[in-house]
């Protein structure tokens, strides 16, 4: 079953919001804060991603491990857990499940002898690949009611709050 992306109507954002009972309720103080306003569009865009990312098995962190990879091969567990923001006892199931469905393999890393280099199989660049056109899909999808320009912005204002 696949759910088409419907973006919250102009209507529907602003002013007050109907709740189960029928009854209106005065969002408009949320409505100013960053964090709800960034929750309600990742909720938005996050359900979608989830749809389109069910053929190929991956949640959203094994998506961003694997682009990752594509892009850095050889990086290590530590660089990935610094960029995702995620703790290595988590990292480490899911590379596990990565390496067990054949997506990934370790290698010694090519400067350090210490450390284990991660890289994509060839069945990992190919699902990687597939995986990266579908989100780009999804992604012009769920902003098309911006300009170009506005979705520029709108990205180098959210990397403010977290770079």
């Amino acid at each position: 079953m696949t759910r088409e992306f419907k973006p919250i109507a102009k209507s529907d954002r602003a002013g007050p919001a109907t709740g189960r009972a029928g009854e209106r309720l005065d969002n408009g103080f949320l409505e100013t804060l960053v964090g709800y306003n960034a929750r309600r569009a990742w909720s938005q865009i996050s359900a979608v991603f989830s749809e389109r990312m069910a053929p190929y098995g991956l949640k959203q962190v094994d998506f961003s491990v694997l682009s990752l990879l594509a892009h850095n091969p050889g990086a290590t567990s530590r660089q990935l857990c610094a960029t995702l923001d995620i703790l290595p006892p988590n990292l480490v199931n899911l590379i596990a499940a990565l390496d067990s469905r054949g997506l990934i393999e370790r290698r010694p890393h090519p400067r350090d002898g210490r450390a284990v280099g991660l890289y994509l199989t060839p069945a990992g660049e190919k699902l990687t690949r597939e995986a990266e056109q579908a989100v780009v899909e999804l992604e012009l999808e769920a902003s098309a009611r911006l300009s170009a320009r506005d979705r520029e912005t709108l990205i180098r204002l959210l990397q403010k709050l977290y770079l």
